[in-house]
């Protein structure tokens, strides 16, 4: 988990993600929209623990990514997003 990660959402996104494709999925919550890297992370000095996590899509079907970035099973939803509420949205995790 990405110590200075940002919560982007509390709840998950869920995506329908492609067999074959690789993806960079979002750690630091900074990125437009939250699921896919867009650099974002390169402008607030984010430790190496925040970079995107790639993934390598062996099943084409909808897949709940983690939008609150401090799931234990990145970059997929465990749950952990319960214990956010509205306010933390923005704010570290």
């Amino acid at each position: 988990m990405c110590n200075e990660a940002i919560v982007f959402s509390n709840k998950p996104n869920h995506v329908t993600l492609q067999a074959g494709e690789s993806y960079y999925i979002c750690q630091c919550g900074r990125s437009n929209g939250g699921v896919f890297c867009d650099g974002s992370h390169e402008d607030s000095k984010c430790p190496t623990s925040c970079l995107p996590k790639k993934v390598e899509i062996t099943q084409t079907k909808e897949y709940s990514i983690c939008m609150c970035k401090a799931t234990k099973t990145p970059p997929f939803c465990d749950g952990t997003h319960k214990v956010y509420t509205e306010d933390d949205i923005g704010k570290n995790v």
